[in-house]
């Protein structure tokens, strides 16, 4: 049984919706950025990079034409830096259609596809085909600032659907992913599609929580069927667990004279594009002697005298997929191998690289 909850929603969110900047726009670049830094992002903390953003790069063509470095230096801290790699290089297919190799792809793609003129995408399947959008940020960039009547599924979206609904089907099958999708688009408010989006996404945020949920204040205390079934704590449903694994780094802080060894990640794996000391990972925990017997660590400092100035465990780093068991090696040499010298940067420059929030938070330890 289903019923039609918008004018019940507007309602509350004329009176307790959250005031955000972006939700004081039209302009469809700065919604669209607030959106992607908000992914798996506190608002609180999402605001202040927003605002950080949007004095840096206003519109589109500047963030288009920024480095990758200063875009990731920008994002740091922020996590999940494949969204801002994304950001960029959405910009630049905006801009110019470098994003996807749109530029050899020609007359395989369509027009809007292939060539934006530095105008943001109007339409839901323009806004989807940049580079990292799906469809709940296209829905959600569509309705606010176009006013096109998509329904934007995020996860208070599922929570707040699944509980006034009561439904069981997981959210993380095929399945349950169309019927949310149906059910979301049936409760659409057409006449507002953006206001609407706003306020079911805050009150899921703000009343239907995940624990615990502020049910004794909620308008739909006598229509709400997970709460007359007694399910509202096991609702949504998810069919699978996240598998998390351990991963063991020991970074070299290597330093001579006023330089310090510095080097950019690389390949698909985590903090790609940012920089950090040399690592040597490990199977398991492992001592400093361990280290000693591994090629790359000749390799860095060879035959050369060099000296251990202590090692420094820190806290476990937790990512959604990985937990990183840290410890930092400083380590002092009057001279550089070959492979060394082609790393060394001065130690004055540090703060200029994106680093990940593991290294900057050693960092500003060694600066206490």
């Amino acid at each position: 049984m289903t019923y039609r909850i918008a004018d019940i929603l507007l309602d509350w969110y004329s009176r307790e919706g959250r005031d955000l900047p972006w939700r004081r726009t039209r302009d469809p670049y700065r919604i669209w950025l607030s959106e992607v830094i908000l992914q798996q992002t506190r608002v609180a903390q999402g605001t202040e990079y927003y605002l950080r953003f949007v004095g840096r790069f206003p519109d589109v063509r500047s963030l288009a034409s920024a480095s990758e470095d200063e875009v990731l230096k920008l994002w740091q801290g922020l996590g999940y830096y494949s969204r801002a790699r994304n950001l960029h290089a959405a910009a630049r297919q905006v801009v110019d259609g470098f994003a996807f190799g749109l530029h050899t792809l020609g007359s395989s793609m369509s027009g809007e596809q292939q060539a934006f003129g530095g105008r943001f995408p109007t339409t839901f399947a323009g806004v989807r085909s940049l580079r990292g959008v799906g469809d709940y940020t296209a829905a959600a960039v569509c309705s606010a600032a176009y006013s096109l009547p998509y329904a934007a599924v995020d996860g208070n979206v599922y929570r707040v659907l699944s509980r006034l609904f009561d439904i069981a089907e997981p959210i993380d099958t095929a399945s349950g992913r169309r019927l949310f999708a149906e059910l979301a688009r049936s409760q659409l408010d057409e006449r507002d599609p953006g206001r609407y989006n706003q306020a079911i996404m805050d009150f899921g945020a703000l009343r239907c929580t995940p624990s615990p949920p502020r049910c004794g204040e909620c308008p739909f205390g006598d229509r709400c069927l997970a709460l007359a079934a007694g399910t509202v704590v096991s609702r949504p449903v998810k069919q699978g667990r996240t598998q998390v694994r351990d991963r063991w780094f020991h970074y070299l802080h290597i330093t001579s004279g006023g330089r310090t060894l510095l080097c950019r990640r690389s390949g698909r794996d985590i903090w790609q594009g940012l920089y950090e000391f040399p690592l040597l990972e490990t199977p398991e925990a492992a001592d400093f002697g361990a280290l000693l017997r591994m090629p790359r660590f000749a390799e860095l400092l060879g035959d050369a005298p060099w000296r251990l100035l202590g090692s420094m465990p820190v806290a476990r780093h937790q990512l959604s997929h990985q937990t990183i068991h840290a410890v930092f090696h400083r380590i002092e040499t009057p001279s550089l191998t070959p492979a060394a010298e082609a790393l060394a940067v001065p130690t004055g420059t540090l703060g200029d690289y994106a680093v990940p929030r593991l290294i900057d938070r050693y960092l500003m330890s060694c600066q206490r």
